[in-house]
């Protein structure tokens, strides 16, 4: 199983959301993520991004987009979660 850093992570979403990317083998690859990132974050960052991968994958079961499984907003909000983790893992210097 390879691993994945938060640099990778974010060119695969990039890839993702321009559509050069599958749904499947985005989520396929970005359910792992680097043990060491991971393990520098708070635990609710695993439990979030896996969450989050989840509700991505069960969003290919809809034609449309529905309410509650936009893949767009489900993209915007893993890009919320790399940007959050970026900030925990290199904090802006004072």
């Amino acid at each position: 199983m390879n691993t994945l850093n938060l640099s990778e992570l974010q060119s695969h979403l990039d890839a993702f959301r321009s559509g050069q990317l599958s749904l499947q083998a985005f989520v396929q690859m970005a359910r792992h993520p680097a043990s060491e990132v991971m393990d520098r974050l708070p635990p609710a960052f695993s439990e979030v991004w896996h969450n989050l991968l989840d509700r991505l994958e069960s969003s290919a079961l809809f034609a449309e987009e529905s309410c509650s499984f936009s893949q767009k907003d489900l993209a915007d909000s893993l890009q919320l979660w790399i940007d959050k983790a970026l900030q925990r893992l290199h904090p802006p210097a004072a």
